[in-house]
């Protein structure tokens, strides 16, 4: 007998595209950042400023900073979220924020653009994420769990700059070629 719940995650995710983002993208990844920053305000217990918006280095260096690369996920012609990998000019590349929207999520299209942006990268990687955030603390253990089956490990480290807030934890792993 088929599993109705493989058959549903199939379908969700066959139309996935990951690729580049390219400077043609950044309206449309500028957006996606703000429900990202929303999302991530119940964790990080940021505001938005006067104008709506939130803090945006991440986004500016994701398009601009030497080692950086954005990603742009889609489903069919539809935007499903986005990858900013840093770290790349150096021996760990991390996975600095990933988002999938939320119309999007449960269906397994997060892991599966996880794993082609992680595998278009071979190396050491790591991942961090805030201990109060359960749903990305259950993910990102399975995706450690999937690309290295029992060889990856977790700390906690605090926020840079951030004594009040509690320490992320942090997951690395090493991706095959």
């Amino acid at each position: 007998m088929t599993d109705v719940s493989e058959n549903v995650s199939e379908t969700r995710t066959a139309d996935l595209r990951v690729r580049p983002a390219t400077t043609d993208d950044r309206p449309a990844v500028e957006r996606l950042w703000l429900m990202f920053r929303h999302d991530m305000s119940e964790y990080q217990g940021g505001l938005p400023a006067a104008d709506g918006t939130f803090r945006s280095e991440r986004l500016e260096s994701a398009f601009t900073g030497d080692g950086w690369a954005p990603y742009l996920l889609t489903r069919g012609d539809h935007l499903a979220g986005f990858a900013f990998v840093r770290g790349l000019d150096g021996p760990v590349r991390v996975l600095n924020s990933f988002f999938v929207v939320r119309g999007a999520r449960r269906g397994g299209v997060g892991l599966r653009a996880v794993q082609v942006v992680l595998r278009r990268h071979p190396g050491r990687w790591e991942v961090a994420f805030q201990r109060a955030n359960a749903g990305g603390a259950a993910f990102w253990h399975r995706v450690a769990e999937e690309v290295a089956p029992g060889e990856w490990s977790r700390a906690e480290r605090a926020v840079p700059g951030r004594p009040e807030l509690p320490g992320d934890l942090w997951l690395s792993f090493t991706v095959s070629g």
